[in-house]
């Protein structure tokens, strides 16, 4: 059995937790970090309507993705730790919530956490990306709350029926 634990900054140790609680022992435990291109391809792309192609070794677009690969690493040891269990490590770069759904494919089951507003229950709890993956996922999800989870007083009322 294959467990996919997506880590992202800010939530990955509600979604490790949630793992060791539920992946069950002797499951293959994969760890899932996908770098967005935007920060990379816009540094790119300024830099070379500045300075014209040519001066790639000044590129800050590179920089940027070399610290996003390292801050990547730091964050899965980190999750690989805090597992305590034998475990791969996947990075992917690319459309986040396509990387996400891609990597799961053949996954048995993929651990992610809310990342919109918390503060309360309901649809937007769950990012734009998280949101794509959950309706896309070719495999079953487990969705955690990064924090213990809003009362159901957060609850909105029911929508008013005319009759």
């Amino acid at each position: 059995m294959t467990v996919v634990v997506w880590i992202t900054e800010g939530t990955w140790p509600a979604c490790v937790d949630a793992a060791r609680a539920h992946a069950p022992q002797g499951a293959e435990i994969v760890l899932l970090h996908v770098s967005g291109q935007e920060v990379p391809g816009v540094a790119h792309g300024a830099f070379a309507g500045l300075l014209g192609r040519g001066h790639r070794e000044r590129d800050p677009g590179t920089r940027v993705e070399t610290l996003a690969a390292a801050s990547a690493r730091q964050l899965l040891d980190a999750a690989a730790e805090r597992l305590g269990r034998p475990c791969a490590h996947v990075e992917r770069t690319g459309r986040v919530e396509r990387e996400v759904v891609a990597a799961v494919e053949g996954a048995e089951l993929l651990v992610l956490a809310r990342d919109g507003d918390r503060t309360r229950l309901g649809p937007h709890s769950l990012g734009l990306a998280t949101r794509f993956v959950v309706d896309h996922a070719p495999c079953p999800v487990l969705l955690v709350w990064p924090e213990p989870a809003p009362g159901a007083d957060t609850l909105p009322p029911p929508p008013h029926h005319h009759h």
